[in-house]
């Protein structure tokens, strides 16, 4: 990360940290330390001395090395800015002296039946139940044991494995294995949508688990889209009627007959009739393929698989079957040539077939970006449009305001005090940092002269407020605008205010505004099309939405590869291929593949 290439010479800055408006006066004080040592600035990085390199890195005499250019910005790390720099160099290797077991070797001397605690702590929690099952265990220590082996869902897990590296809906199960290892009564749980990634079946265990908690006198609440989990509950809050300035009211409250009876509750009509959307018109037979050779990263036994073109493909299995590393690892970094800096390149032999089309784009729920200043405005580019019509009025003209004007990330019209932000960070030293409303501007971002400027009654910074909804409505006169916003409303988006940041945005929002931006491009030739679980985060009525646009993109030739477990969502698949026929170690293979039919005969 900090020289991502060293076939660069030091003339030719390899030294990715330094390549900032901010330190790139530090190249000077490399070039004095280069001459002061003898060190080639013409030769590459690669081709230096060792004795050089060490000067590079860790510094000698008065130039403190990269090193140390890293220990000093450490010692700033109680500014966000600066955490934030650092967060982009690190990585975690494996310590040399404990070989990434934690523990002294005095420690590892002790065995259980021939294994060591770190060795054990490495096994995936099904394969350490069947150890510890013929192990000679007092009976109390056999009941909590087998109580906790019970509940956690995620069996693929090792008991070593880093909570950093979990997902949400695997923390959260996590901690619900540690509740329920507890003996509180008479305590409140709260669930954010615990099924996040579960399998139909995992779902079933998690809610017998959220039951016996109930049925130990505590309360759960749970955030959840899930038909099976609102199924089973008690009692359900629906709220509404609608999303961002239109939700926010009980519409329901009460069990589950009474809602499916229930005439105004959208949850309650799709409850009851399910989604009822199907494909426009049966798709031709495949004649392309895509086709991977002996896929036998992580779990993935050496299989093979073929992905017709064309058609909506879905890969299902249970939690921990190789599906992300099918689909990331091996098909999308391979076809990338070595991936990027999110998935590396998995281990197969070849892939095949994709002379077939012409780009592969992934559509995954990593955040949109870290800036403020990024929105769903300009994430469609929609806001040049609008700052168009803003700088056509009388009073623009009269002011000499240009579209530019109109922009919170230029100077000319922006509040300079916040830089457009609406926004100011309060360094508070070692605490952390605080951000306030703008004194100036008041948060609406843009200098006096601009916000004086009205486009039907309205100035930029209301604009910026409205919903997409409400926006549509308001520029019913303009179709390019409407067109842009229109692709936000049919994946689900059209709540969203156009001017809130990316960076407050979930995984499901940050994943559907991407699939916004891809179909509002005109996207030429075919492409191949990577969406990771989709319907994350979506109510009933946003999956048909989304269904709709999925046919759209067949429908002009491109073609989809979807992680799912949505059953709604793998019966609108026109291919499902379903890995496992378990997680970690004994999934891996393919259990069945074809169409729909033939899915639901094996």
């Amino acid at each position: 990360k900090v020289i991502p290439d060293d076939g660069k010479s030091l003339k030719e800055k390899p030294f990715a940290p330094f390549n900032t408006p901010a330190y790139e006066d530090i190249y000077e004080y490399v070039e004095k330390a280069c001459r002061k040592h003898r060190i080639p600035i013409e030769k590459p990085f690669r081709e230096l001395l060792a004795q050089q390199k060490e000067i590079l890195l860790n510094g000698k005499g008065e130039f403190i090395g990269i090193k140390g250019f890293f220990d000093w910005m450490e010692s700033k790390r109680y500014k966000v800015h600066y955490r934030v720099f650092l967060s982009r160099f690190r990585a975690y290797t494996p310590c040399p002296t404990c070989h990434n077991t934690r523990l002294k070797e005095e420690a590892l001397y002790v065995r259980l039946a021939g294994r060591d605690i770190a060795g054990l702590c490495n096994m995936p929690i099904s394969e350490l139940k069947e150890f510890l099952r013929d192990i000679p265990l007092k009976d109390f220590q056999k009941r909590v044991g087998e109580r906790l082996f019970k509940e956690i869902q995620d069996r693929y897990l090792t008991l070593a494995r880093q909570t950093r590296t979990l997902s949400s809906g695997e923390y959260q199960r996590i901690t619900l294995a540690r509740a329920l290892g507890s003996a509180l009564t008479e305590t409140l749980y709260v669930l954010d949508e615990p099924s996040i990634g579960l399998h139909t079946r995992d779902t079933h265990r998690l809610l017998r688990a959220v039951h016996q908690l109930r049925n130990r006198g505590n309360t759960v609440v749970v955030v959840e889209h899930d038909p099976d989990m609102i199924r089973a509950s008690d009692s359900i809050i629906d709220l509404g009627p609608g999303a961002g300035k239109d939700g926010g009211s009980v519409v329901y409250q009460g069990d589950l007959d009474s809602l499916i009876r229930e005439g105004s509750s959208i949850t309650g009509r799709y409850l009851k009739n399910g989604i009822s959307y199907l494909q426009a018109s049966p798709r031709k037979k495949p004649k392309e393929w895509i086709t991977i050779r002996n896929a036998r990263e992580h779990n993935l036994k050496g299989i093979d698989v073929r992905i017709p073109l064309g058609m909506m493909v879905c890969i299902t299995g249970v939690s921990g079957a190789g599906k992300t590393t099918l689909v990331h690892h091996i098909l999308y970094a391979g076809a990338r040539g070595n991936g990027n800096h999110e998935y590396e390149k998995g281990s197969f032999d070849s892939i095949e077939g994709l002379e077939h089309i012409d780009e592969v784009i992934l559509v995954n729920q990593a955040p949109i970006g870290k800036s403020l200043r990024s929105n769903a405005a300009t994430y469609v580019k929609v806001f040049s449009d609008i700052r168009d019509l803003f700088a056509l009025t009388r009073e623009a003209k009269r002011n000499g305001l240009k579209p530019r004007h109109f922009s919170f990330n230029t100077e000319g019209g922006r509040c300079e005090t916040c830089q457009g932000a609406g926004l100011q960070v309060l360094e508070m030293q070692f605490l952390e940092d605080v951000t306030i409303t703008c004194e100036v501007c008041d948060g609406k971002r843009f200098r006096p002269e601009v916000l004086r400027v009205l486009y039907q009654d309205k100035n930029i910074s209301e604009v910026l407020n409205m919903t997409v909804e409400e926006a549509m409505a308001f520029f019913k006169n303009h179709p390019k605008v409407v067109s842009k916003l229109q692709v936000l409303k049919e994946v689900g988006l059209g709540y969203l205010t156009l001017g809130q940041s990316t960076n407050t945005l979930s995984g499901g929002e940050s994943q559907r505004l991407k699939l916004a931006q891809h179909i509002g491009q005109i996207h030429t030739g075919r492409n191949l099309f990577i969406f990771d679980e989709p319907t994350t985060g979506l109510h009933l009525a946003d999956i048909e939405m989304l269904m709709m646009t999925f046919e759209k993109l067949l429908v002009k030739g491109h073609s989809l590869i979807v992680i799912e477990h949505n059953l709604d969502l793998i019966r609108f698949a026109d291919y499902v291929i379903d890995l496992g026929p378990e997680g970690g170690k004994a999934g891996g293979r393919i259990v069945a593949e074809g169409n729909l039919q033939t899915i639901m005969a094996s």
